[in-house]
């Protein structure tokens, strides 16, 4: 096990992209060493990669969504022990997907079908309490 300090644990990152998972878990058993009350487990590529972390932790494990990769529904993290999710900026890239596909719709073709998946003031306004 990694042994180091709370602020040492709490400044490791953990950016999971290009680290093997039994890293991970060493890193997320030295913020669990160090106090974590959760931890934060973005980039993990599989279902069982998900399933390693969270059964070598004892702590509620937060994993990100909305990552190409690996695609599971709550209901599949929850049964894997995952406690919670973070979507992190795919709310945001989404909406900028369909920006970005309506502006070339318009430019290349001419047409608005993409107004088609809007969604309506009423929906709109029943959001904001307008």
């Amino acid at each position: 096990m990694l042994a180091m300090s709370r602020d040492a644990a709490m400044k490791l990152t953990m950016l999971l992209t290009r680290t093997r998972v039994g890293d991970t878990i060493a890193r997320l058993q030295a913020y669990q060493e160090a106090g974590a009350d959760v931890l934060y487990a973005p980039g993990l590529a599989s279902r069982d990669d998900i399933a390693a972390v969270v059964r070598a932790v004892d702590r509620p494990v937060n994993v990100v969504m909305g990552l190409r990769g690996v695609q599971l529904s709550l209901a599949e993290l929850s049964a894997l022990g995952v406690r919670r999710v973070s979507v992190g900026s795919a709310l945001c890239r989404t909406a900028l997907g369909a920006f970005l596909r309506a502006a070339r719709e318009m430019r290349e073709h001419g047409t608005f079908a993409f107004a088609g998946d809007a969604a309506s003031p009423r929906e709109i306004s029943a959001i904001f309490g307008a």
